[in-house]
């Protein structure tokens, strides 16, 4: 059998520092390892290595890591998960073809040898390892400076591979291997290189990426550098670790082995960990980003994708070419065979807006995120975690779109509504916390917000019955710092708009991302429908705070203001849409507004100050209200058996210019049918079929200043958004898969690129090497687009 080692390795020792890194290496004896487990285990246990010692020791060795005559058994990574009734097969029959002969031995005898060797290869956690884990943990963050290079739960440095779940991959045999030979196996992404460059400076650190093309450093103070072929006049690579191996006393060594022995991974919980670090992206970048990050869901904290890059404009955007691609392994997810699978895999895509801090992006997919290069799009680092099960609805898809970054952190949520941090660097997780209190139809797919020292996201589920809300956690630590419902409790002010009895599964998700006011210090965020979307027999009233735009209080969470935008909503027009954030004269004076074009077809233009109607114009067909009146309601109009529209718009995100005073929009030009009982074959209106249009919309009038039919499949979970640029430019993707860059100012198309791929996203644009890119998710796929 091959030597093999467990998943998670180190790097090394920075001799300057003096410092511990973990490296799998197998050295354990048997002889210390039986003694460590034996003394807290069953006699079979021990009657085990009595038999192995007489029947096993010649072949393979005293202490199981083989001879000349036979292979190691202990700590070998392709025996770990076998059973041990596997372990009993294979004594039992021999290997002849490789020399084993077979054992016939009596069963009680033949279950003790097998129980022994499936010991020798099970994960830290599962064995039994004596020593004081208290002074292994005082030693670890101390005289040994193992966190100089190491994190554990969040404390540490992130200069070597993350240590949290070390017991989970690694045998106890590794884990002493890795303290005494440290050389023996480097992890991957941490082997140690000096980089010569061509201006004669010199670079040592560890190649995180590498290909014949480029390579990522990773240096000696945790700085990730990004070079190219033609930077590199030379790269030597060393053979051994950076780190010497560990001296230390035995009881020193066995305390340090039991407490890494039960590092079984970051649970769900607020966690224990040191105060925040220097470094890292702090808030004010985030709420004045550099020009070429792009920090958040929306590249600014207003909503408002619109950039001042302008290296790619109306004169060049014709030269634009594909530089990389980066494919999320969607083959790792196994979902259902159900109807509702079925049905929206036809259009699957990945939802997600990249995000891009310093030449890294991070993204993210299924149950997974990643962190590539942003010049070449390969991996630096992963993260997966399991489906969870019995989900419904887009969360049970894997559907996700994107992460926050605060300091040394970044952050997402997941399929069943836990908040996880994950470390920049490293890509391990820091802390978990679970939003909902109570079980319902809870997921999550929203890109979290960070505001200040927290980070900020809703839940998804409406549409299966839940109570929506949006809570804040702090950043550093995931403590809950405040909650907002958005369905009231009985006795509670708004509870009178459900009639007096607000159910417990109102609806009102909150799964598309807010947008924050630093001026003003506002927070404000969407709602969704109420539950049952369309039964509305056991919900009288207006059923506050669904459909609704929330302006609260980021620091606790208190509401300044709500607009609905369609009270007491039976067609499932949740107002889970862009919430742009816009600073500009208007009607006479300077204002703050809100921009927002809603699912019930309207237009609206809000003092985002007060959640006064500014301005409220129909964008497609509308058939249901004549306008919007004074107070700021519809204005119904009697029903005709034909509801239009089905939905205006989406979640997808919108655009505002301030050069040509234009809001872009997808729209869609869709009716439903709706009749009455005894109308099925008497009087049927004429349903149209549905089509998508780009358009331009004057904030000041409302009126459509131009806009571009879009050819290909209108329907289906398709909802792709669109960029502007002060260069002149609007991006976006069409139905049939085309990638297109337009002249904002009248529409007309400058450039194409065919995907035939399912786009249901938004793209963003970013720099990096000075250098303007325009990455989008299309498909399973990470699109960048730059200039040659």
């Amino acid at each position: 059998m091959m030597r093999e080692s467990g998943r998670i390795r180190s790097a090394g020792w920075h001799k300057s520092r003096s410092a511990l890194a973990l490296v799998v290496a197998l050295s354990l004896g048997l002889g210390l390892l039986l003694a460590q487990n034996f003394a807290a285990e069953s006699p079979p246990s021990s009657e085990g290595a009595k038999i192995f010692a007489q029947q096993c020791a010649g072949c393979h060795g005293a202490d199981a890591h083989g001879t000349d005559h036979g292979p190691p058994l202990a700590g070998v990574g392709r025996l770990r998960g076998r059973s041990i009734s596997w372990f009993g097969e294979v004594i039992h029959r021999g290997i002849p073809s490789e020399g084993m002969p077979a054992f016939n031995l009596p069963p009680k005898e033949l279950d003790a040898l097998a129980a022994l060797v499936h010991s020798l290869n099970s994960p830290a956690a599962e064995s039994t390892v004596p020593g004081d884990r208290v002074a292994g943990e005082e030693y670890f963050f101390g005289k040994g400076r193992c966190a100089s290079c190491h994190m554990v739960y969040g404390r540490g440095e992130a200069m070597a591979p993350d240590l949290s779940d070390v017991a989970s991959e690694m045998t106890v045999d590794e884990i002493r291997g890795s303290l005494l030979q440290p050389s023996a196996h480097v992890t991957p992404g941490y082997e140690l290189v000096t980089v010569h460059l061509r201006d004669g400076k010199t670079l040592q650190g560890f190649a995180r990426a590498r290909t014949n093309f480029e390579i990522v450093v990773q240096d000696l103070k945790g700085q990730f550098h990004f070079l190219q072929a033609n930077d590199i006049s030379a790269v030597s690579e060393e053979k051994k670790s950076l780190m010497s191996p560990l001296k230390a006393t035995p009881d020193e060594l066995q305390n340090l082995i039991a407490y890494l022995s039960q590092l079984t991974g970051v649970k769900p919980g607020a966690a224990k960990i040191g105060p925040s670090k220097p470094g890292g992206v702090p808030f004010s970048r985030i709420a004045h980003p550099r020009l070429g990050n792009w920090l958040t869901y929306n590249g600014e904290l207003s909503g408002n994708r619109y950039s001042e890059l302008t290296q790619i404009n109306t004169t060049n955007v014709n030269q634009l070419r594909l530089e990389w691609i980066f494919t999320v392994p969607l083959w790792k997810q196994f979902l259902p065979e159900t109807a509702y699978f079925i049905e929206n895999m036809k259009y699957f895509g990945l939802e997600v807006t990249p995000l891009v801090v310093d030449g890294l992006m991070y993204v993210t997919g299924p149950h997974q995120a990643f962190a590539l290069d942003a010049l070449t799009g390969r991996l630096i680092w992963e993260y997966s975690r399991a489906r969870a099960p019995a989900l419904v609805g887009d969360a049970a898809l894997g559907t996700n779109r994107g992460m926050a970054v605060l300091g040394d952190k970044a952050f997402m949520t997941t399929d069943d509504a836990h908040l996880i941090a994950l470390n920049r660097t490293t890509g391990k997780l820091e802390w978990e916390v679970v939003m909902p209190e109570e079980a319902m139809h809870y997921g999550s797919t929203v890109a979290p917000l960070v505001v200040k020292d927290m980070v900020i996201a809703g839940v998804s589920g409406g549409d299966w019955g839940l109570r929506g809300f949006v809570a804040a956690y702090r950043a550093s630590d995931g403590k809950l710092v405040w909650w907002r419902w958005t369905i009231p409790d009985k006795g509670e002010p708004a509870a009178e708009s459900w009639g007096g009895n607000p159910p417990k599964t109102g609806g009102g998700a909150t799964w598309l991302t807010g947008s924050y006011d630093p001026e003003t210090d506002t927070l404000y965020w969407s709602t969704g429908n109420p539950f049952p979307d369309s039964d509305d027999r056991n919900r009288p009233g207006d059923n506050l705070y669904t459909d609704c735009i929330l302006a609260l209080n980021p620091n606790d969470g208190g509401l300044k203001w709500f607009y609905q935008v369609t009270p007491h909503d039976v067609r499932d027009w949740d107002a889970n849409a862009p919430l742009v954030l816009v600073d500009t004269k208007y009607q006479g004076r300077e204002r703050n507004l809100l921009l927002h074009a809603d699912k019930n077809g309207f237009f609206y233009v809000l003092d985002r100050t007060n959640g006064h109607v500014l301005l409220a114009k129909s964008f497609v067909r509308v058939t249901w209200a004549s306008g919007i009146g004074a107070d700021g309601r519809p204005q119904l109009l009697p029903e005709n058996g034909l509801v239009c529209p089905e939905e205006g718009t989406n979640w997808s995100s919108t655009a505002f210019s301030p050069e040509t005073r234009l809001y872009y929009v997808m729209a869609l030009e869709k009716c439903s049918v709706k009749l009455s009982a005894g109308r099925w074959r008497v009087g049927r209106p004429e349903e149209d079929a549905a089509k998508k249009y780009l358009r331009a919309l004057d904030i000041d009038s409302g009126k459509i200043v131009w806009e571009i039919p879009q050819i290909g499949p209108a329907e289906g979970k398709r909802h792709a958004g669109v960029l502007a640029s002060a260069s002149g430019l609007l991006f976006y993707s069409d139905p049939s898969g085309e990638i297109v860059g337009v002249d904002n100012r009248i529409g007309k198309t400058l450039w194409h690129f065919p995907t035939n791929g399912e786009s249901k996203a938004s793209p963003m644009t970013y720099m990096a090497k000075g250098k303007q890119f325009v990455g989008l998710a299309v498909g399973p796929n990470i699109l960048c687009f730059g200039l040659p």
